[in-house]
């Protein structure tokens, strides 16, 4: 090989889409899409942001946030060699990019996401990123664009990672309430945890041509369910067709479509004075309105009926604690509102045309206090199990669940969630439903629901699935249930030769409601008889109902604006800052 044959090689380029070679300088003339078949390749986060802004205008806002690996997460490579690498190759500190620029003369705030750096994956760095970056757009009072591009959830980074779906979103909602635009402009791929929250949760969602998008990636899907998937499936058209997107945009057409959207918010917006930001607060705080503290107690100390040396086991390993959350005996929704509940009234349909079995919810009394209590429910046997999809919620199911919650706030009465799913439907008809847009919706409506919301992990709580009920005041966590951003088999698949290291990565994920409570994702551990909670159902129910009055009662007195108020300032605290602080801890 001659000493040119490198910067020769440099110089041509060959096509995903139909393999054409192609030179380099005029591919990127044509903004990285080939001019033979239209295949849109995918770009950095540098080239997306030199393609959409007016020039001269980008002001890149800070990148440098504490060093953090919460969990200590090891695989093959521990986590900050990978962070390392990832840096080097893509000279990017994280992996999102955020700046404010001008386009077409319109001010904005961006957030770009950059598939390259772990391929997009949303952790506490990337959320902190973002979420300052909407806060931005809300102290300057202009329009926030995401663009988007990721496989979902950081693993390595574990539930952490999973809160900051909940963390984007208030960022959101509080735009909407100022009365400013979010668009966000999926790009391929967008998946998982990003797909839904805030890629899906924004006023308007753009795709480009060629993106693809999904609550659960095909390989999933494919693996799940053992089905071939339909030709174009998840893509851009496959999106606008089942009505998630608003519109399917070339890349040479993108810059256009976001100037003349711009322009007619702006001008249809009147001019207001900046609104102050108020920072996170302590979380046992004065309460201004009252002068009364919401003081609750925390950690596994705090339950209503306090372990005794014989309720207390030995510390289990958490691949066992996993088979524990998945034990088939073990008490599911319907036995609480048996147990824990009074005169439970069942209410159904999502009232667009559906009432999925994996989601029970309606009116009962909480020693004598009417409450709505919304969980999932599985079952105990192989037909009950079959016959609720394994506790897996459909998109009708989280639009049930949200009819709920809405009703719940204006009637006045509190929210109580049962959490125990091992995650969504990862099916193909969910995703033709809107999987992503549902669960996104569910997240950004708790983060504002004017009422208290008591959230209890009792088995399984995974991923997406388990957030979308689980965005709440309190979160307690029955002492042998799990809470993970993926399944410990699934991480297992991803980050290590094959899924027979679903043990190491169970413990890898701190997933245990201990770990969870010592990281500050769970607030409580309420404490399960001496074996577990199948064992003796009414002892459990008996701990468990006391655990909810003595976290629900002092929710009750909190003004509503003020309960909305802490119930952001809990979820805006799980960014690098909490994670670095959290693993410094240990």
């Amino acid at each position: 090989m001659t000493a040119t044959a490198p910067r020769e090689e440099q110089l041509w380029s060959r096509c995903a889409g139909c393999a054409s070679l192609l030179y380099r300088k005029r591919l990127r003339r044509n903004l990285d899409v080939c001019p033979e078949c239209g295949e849109h390749a995918r770009l950095g986060a540098p080239e997306r942001l030199r393609q959409l802004v007016d020039p001269g205008s980008l002001r890149l806002l800070p990148d440098q946030l504490p060093e953090a690996d919460p969990l200590d997460f090891v695989d093959v490579l521990p986590y900050p060699h990978r962070l390392t690498g990832a840096r080097a190759s893509t000279g990017l500190a994280e992996g999102v990019v955020c700046a404010t620029a001008t386009i077409g003369g319109h001010p904005v705030a961006l957030a770009v996401m950059d598939f390259r750096f772990l391929g997009g994956s949303l952790g506490c760095a990337v959320g902190e990123l973002i979420t300052r970056t909407a806060e931005r757009a809300l102290d300057d009072r202009t329009p926030l664009v995401l663009v988007t591009a990721s496989g979902g959830a950081r693993m390595q980074e574990g539930a952490l990672s999973l809160m900051q779906m909940a963390t984007v979103s208030q960022a959101i909602a509080a735009l909407r309430e100022a009365g400013l635009l979010t668009v966000s402009v999926l790009t391929d791929p967008t998946y998982g945890g990003v797909a839904a929250s805030f890629a899906t949760n924004t006023d308007l969602v753009l795709a480009e041509s060629g993106a693809r998008m999904g609550f659960a990636g095909p390989r999933v899907i494919r693996q799940i369910t053992g089905r071939a998937l339909p030709e174009g499936f998840q893509t851009a058209d496959f999106l606008l067709r089942h009505g998630q997107v608003d519109m399917v945009v070339q890349r040479r057409s993108l810059r256009a479509r976001l100037v003349a959207l711009l322009a007619a918010t702006r001008a249809g917006r009147p001019a207001r004075p900046p609104v102050p930001r108020q920072e996170p607060a302590p979380r046992r705080e004065r309460l201004a309105d009252d002068g009364a503290a919401l003081a609750l107690p925390t950690g596994p100390e705090a339950g209503a009926a306090p372990a005794t040396a014989a309720d207390t086991p030995a510390v289990r390993d958490a691949w066992d604690t996993v088979r524990m959350a998945r034990h088939p005996g073990r008490p599911t929704t319907l036995d609480y509102l048996d147990s824990v509940f009074d005169g439970f009234v069942e209410l159904h349909g999502d009232r667009l045309g559906a009432d999925c079995p994996a989601i029970v919810g309606g009116v009962a009394r909480l020693a004598g206090r009417h409450v709505m209590v919304i969980g999932h429910q599985k079952g105990h046997t192989t037909a009950e199990l079959v016959a609720r999809n394994f506790g897996m919620a459909s998109p009708a199911g989280h639009r049930k669940a949200l009819r709920l919650m809405r009703l719940a706030a204006r009637l006045g009465l509190p929210v109580v969630t049962l959490v125990d799913t091992p995650g969504a439907d990862p099916g193909v008809s969910a995703e033709e439903q809107g999987q992503a847009a549902a669960i996104a919706e569910n997240i950004l409506t708790l983060t504002v629901l004017p009422t208290p919301v008591l959230a209890v992990i009792t088995g399984e709580g995974g991923s997406g699935g388990a957030l979308a009920l689980a965005v709440a005041d309190r979160v307690l966590m029955l002492e042998n249930a799990v809470y993970s951003v993926i399944s410990p088999e699934g991480c297992a698949a991803i980050l290590w030769p094959d899924r027979s290291a679903a043990p190491q990565a169970a413990r890898a994920l701190r997933l245990t409601a201990p770990d969870l409570c010592r990281l500050g994702v769970v607030d409580e551990v309420v404490s399960e008889p001496s074996s577990a909670a199948h064992d003796d159902p009414a002892e459990t129910a008996h701990r468990l109902r006391a655990a909810l009055l003595t976290n629900l009662l002092p929710l009750l007195d909190v003004p509503p604006a003020m309960l909305v108020r802490l119930r952001r300032q809990r979820f805006r605290r799980f960014g690098a800052n909490r994670a670095s602080a959290r693993a410094g801890l240990r």
